[in-house]
């Protein structure tokens, strides 16, 4: 699967996806870096079919008024140490994909997972 994660969430995140076998990319890679515009974003997505991976509500948004992202992924984790958050994603990573194929929209909290249709 392909994902791009945004600025609010470390560049390791990206670097645990690749490890697993996912195409990602972290705004930091982009032109603009962590500067760059959720406009773009959001072409970049469509572009190239990725899971846009955020903790900013805009994208929600978005994506509910606009279906765009076409998916996304809403960390609800709150403040948590980096390692943790991707000690998060390492454990459920199966299960979000398998989600991913059957709904747009994933929340990821701390101790679970809200698929919505």
């Amino acid at each position: 699967m392909n994902f791009l994660v945004d600025a609010q969430l470390p560049k390791s995140l990206s670097s645990l996806l690749e490890a697993i076998g996912h195409d990602s990319i972290h705004t930091l890679d982009l032109p603009e870096k962590n500067l760059t515009q959720d406009n773009f974003l959001l072409q970049v997505a469509k572009n190239e079919d990725r899971v846009i991976i955020t903790k900013d509500l805009d994208f929600l948004e978005s994506q509910l008024v606009k279906g765009e992202p076409r998916k996304l992924i809403l960390v609800k984790t709150g403040n948590v140490k980096n390692q943790v958050l991707l000690t998060i994603i390492e454990r459920n990573i199966e299960l979000i994909i398998h989600l991913l194929e059957n709904c747009d929209l994933l929340e990821i909290w701390r101790d679970e997972i809200i698929q919505h249709n």
